[in-house]
Formats: C-alpha cells, sequence, structure tokens
C-alpha cells in the first residue's frame, strides 16, 4: 500500500507553556498524540474522553512514561468528560472548560468512529454524522472565543484540527450534481436510513469533516488555523465495530501495510502545532497540503459548504443558543 514515512518531529519542536485538548485522548492515536505533545513540554493536557475511569487509566500511563518523566515532570494531565453521541454532553465540556481553562492554544478533534450499522445518536442524528461530526462543530464553536483570546495573548495563532481521512476522496454519496434535493435539508439528508451506505457512511462523514473546517477556517483566520488530516492506515482500534469477517481482513492489513500508532500521531501533531498559516482551511495528508474530496474542489462546492454550515449551526443552537451567531 505503499505509505511514505513520517520523518520525525523536528528537533527544537516545542509546545512549552501551551494547553492543549484532545478528544478521544485515552487511546490510539488520540493518546500517543498527547503523549508526544507532554515530551515536547505541554503544560497543560486535557484528555476529553466518553469514560471517566477509561481517561484516568490513560493519565496514569501517561504519568509513568519514562520520556515524559525525561523531559516534563511537572506538566499537568487532566481527564474531562465529553460523549461525542450527545450535543448536550459537548455543550457541558465547553462549559467545564471554560471555567477551569484560561487559555487554550490546541484543540485536536480526534475522537471518531467507523460503523457499518445504523444507529441514531442521542441528539437525534445518525450515530456516524454526529461523533465524527456534529459535536465536534458545537464544541470548536463554543471554544473559539477561548482560542482567540490565547491567540492574541501570545501574539500567535492557535489551532484547530480535525482528524479526517483520505477515504472522503472516495465516497460516492455526493457526486457531480450533488443528489441532495435543493429543498431538502443536508443533515435530514444524512440522517435518512434510506441514504445510509455501511460502506460509504464513514468517507461521507469524512468529507464533512474537510467542509466544516474550510468553513470554519475563515471565522478568525489571523486568529486560529483550522486545518483537517488525514494520519493514514494505522495500527489502531478503528475497526472494532466492523463485522467479524471485515475485521478480520482489516487486521491483517493493518499488521502488513499500515504505520505504527507512534508514526501515525506524528501527523497529528505536525498539522496542529509546525503547518504553517497555509494550512488554514486545508486538507493535509503525509504532512503535506491535499486537495482532498474532488467533490469539495468542483462546481458545487461552495453552495455546498454553505449550506451544510448554515443548517449546522442552526441545529447547534437548539442546544446552546448564544452560538447562533456562527450561522
Amino acid at each position: 500500500m505503499g505509505q511514505p514515512p513520517i520523518p520525525p518531529t523536528p528537533e527544537g519542536t516545542s509546545v512549552a507553556g501551551k494547553t492543549i485538548i484532545i478528544t478521544g485522548g485515552n487511546a490510539g492515536l488520540g493518546l500517543e498524540a498527547a503523549r508526544q505533545f507532554l515530551v515536547l513540554g505541554c503544560s497543560h493536557m486535557i484528555l476529553a474522553c466518553r469514560s471517566i475511569p477509561k481517561g484516568e487509566a490513560a493519565v496514569a500511563s501517561l504519568r509513568a512514561d519514562p520520556a515524559i518523566l525525561a523531559a516534563n515532570p511537572t506538566a499537568r494531565i487532566d481527564v474531562y468528560e465529553l460523549d461525542l453521541d450527545d450535543y448536550a454532553s459537548g455543550a457541558r465540556f465547553a462549559r467545564h472548560v471554560h471555567s477551569t481553562v484560561s487559555e487554550l492554544d490546541i484543540l485536536l478533534c480526534n475522537g471518531g468512529i467507523a460503523s457499518m450499522r445504523y444507529e441514531t445518536s442521542a441528539s437525534g442524528h445518525e450515530r456516524t454524522l454526529q461523533v465524527n461530526c456534529l459535536t465536534h462543530v458545537l464544541v470548536a464553536l463554543a471554544l473559539l472565543p477561548l482560542l482567540r483570546h490565547t491567540a492574541l495573548t501570545r501574539g500567535s495563532p492557535s489551532r484547530i484540527t480535525f482528524v479526517s481521512s483520505s477515504t472522503q476522496k472516495s465516497q460516492t454519496t455526493l457526486g457531480p450534481g450533488m443528489p441532495v434535493p435543493e429543498g431538502e435539508a443536508l443533515l435530514r439528508y444524512f440522517d435518512d436510513p434510506a441514504n445510509f451506505s455501511k460502506f460509504r457512511r464513514y468517507a461521507d462523514s469524512k468529507l464533512l469533516v474537510s467542509a466544516y473546517a474550510r468553513h470554519m477556517a475563515t471565522l478568525a483566520p489571523h486568529e486560529v488555523i483550522v486545518n483537517n488530516l488525514c494520519p493514514g492506515l494505522v495500527q489502531t482500534g478503528l475497526d472494532k465495530n466492523l463485522p467479524g469477517p471485515l475485521k478480520f481482513v482489516m487486521g491483517w492489513v493493518r499488521k502488513a501495510a499500515a504505520r505504527t500508532v507512534e508514526e501515525g500521531a506524528r501527523t497529528l501533531v505536525y498539522a496542529a502545532a509546525l503547518a504553517g498559516e497555509g494550512s488554514n482551511g486545508r486538507f493535509l495528508q503525509h504532512n503535506q497540503d491535499d486537495d482532498g474530496a474532488a467533490f469539495l474542489n468542483g462546481p458545487h462546492a461552495d453552495k455546498f459548504v454553505d449550506r451544510l454550515w448554515e443548517e449546522t449551526v442552526k441545529d447547534i443552537a437548539k442546544v446552546e443558543p448564544g452560538l447562533a451567531r456562527f450561522a
């Protein structure tokens, strides 16, 4: 499968004095990215996790890590509850952050699922859409004022980075004619079980992540860099929700061709801490700028992104009315 190697994070890279939030930070890429950021000097690491006990176990593993003990033994590491399946949990999480944190440098939206079953989230949307996209948008918008404040304090941009996927290039739900009727709401379209494909929904969700990042990048372009990335095929537990036979096949594929978690996490660190202002609104793959899904570069892209954004913010505002200003 020929993935190019990801070079080590350059010597001298530092996030000393910075506060970083990682969603889905208790395992896989999120946990390894937290470890790397702490080795690079992060002062306050917040793992946003659905399960507090699992988050606390992750914190314990980080505190005992020899590299962190050697490089950054006084770092503060916390776990905050966040269930991406539920808008209300996202709103509570954001309020908790505002009440406990005075500065926020990096929001790394890493949490996600890959499922081949149609399920409904606690907030009533199709679950993959909710977890991979919608609650992350709510959290990012709710924390945007804190990120902007921090940028002004530091004199340099803060960051919002979404973990996406190159599978967005292969999704076929949206084609040249954008087969979502003009009068039909996009969220309703993606929520409809009749429009759910177990083979395409993960790719759909990652295309939407890129669309959201593109619009969010316009909100405060000189203060907050917003980008999204593909970490490549990585040896993680992303396949845990797949049917048994496919899970078995993917297990062998990952063993044979996937990046290690350590190498994959370097792509998260690069996008969230090293990619320049030119990455604002862009998709990154192999630590390089990439055009991403063809649909988002076609004639229907701007109209689609605007429709999606307006609908999503209005939907979020039902839970957090103050966020309606971003519509």
